[in-house]
């Protein structure tokens, strides 16, 4: 059964989020060799970006590494990878301008950024607990146990799924942004494959989770019949 559970739920939710990953990866490579009319870098998009909106105070930096690029709201600050602070690529500065939209997010309050937020406390304790509470629940029958971690879990996966309309919405600002007499027309549309192709990594990864979760669920089930 648990074999079952696996192959039907988990393993093609797996295989769509190894596709994502070769998607996105072979997306940016492809536009990171082309370069924008405007010679602007990831770091200038992206201060450009924050200077339209008024968020003087959000700066830019500079990290090492490749496509962890990432808005810390708490520090107020944009950190660019080594593909993206100083390329002037189109995939940089596609990448550059989603993660000022998520800082143009921040300011607005833009309410499922806010969600998540809130939810990030008890969905990395959840993410944490259920794990071993499973593994305690399974070897000694515990079912009650189960059940919390189920629910432990869930709030990971809510967590997953309030990720994408965050993420979806910063593509749409960066898209927009670009539009608008930045850059011509088949470089937003570079931007465009370039962040549906991240875009698909969140999805696949919801994915996961939700298949995992349905097959926890299902395995509980299954044990308490037994």
């Amino acid at each position: 059964m648990y074999d079952y559970y696996y192959l039907v739920l988990v393993l093609p939710a797996f295989i769509l989020s190894l596709i994502a990953q070769a998607m996105v990866q072979g997306a940016f490579n492809k536009y990171q060799q082309v370069r924008n009319h405007r010679g602007m870098t990831g770091a200038e998009a992206a201060r450009k970006v924050l200077d339209a909106h008024g968020l003087y105070d959000v700066s830019v930096e500079h990290i090492p590494g490749h496509l962890n690029d990432h808005y810390d709201p708490r520090a107020k600050v944009i950190r660019l990878s080594d593909a993206t602070y100083n390329s002037d690529s189109v995939a940089a500065v596609g990448v550059a301008c989603h993660e000022a939209g998520h800082a143009v997010q921040h300011a607005q309050n833009y309410a499922p950024i806010q969600f998540r937020n809130a939810l990030v406390p008890v969905a990395n304790l959840g993410s944490q607990l259920a794990v071993p509470l499973i593994i305690i629940g399974f070897l000694f029958d515990m079912f009650s146990l189960v059940r919390f971690a189920i629910v432990f879990f869930s709030l990971a996966v809510l967590f997953q799924i309030v990720t994408l309309p965050v993420e979806f919405n910063a593509s749409r600002r960066a898209i927009k942004i670009l539009q608008d007499g930045y850059f011509y027309e088949d470089e937003v549309n570079g931007v465009k494959k370039v962040l549906s192709a991240a875009a698909l990594t969140y999805v696949a990864a919801a994915a996961v989770s939700i298949a995992q979760l349905l097959r926890l669920i299902f395995l509980s089930r299954g044990r308490r019949r037994n």
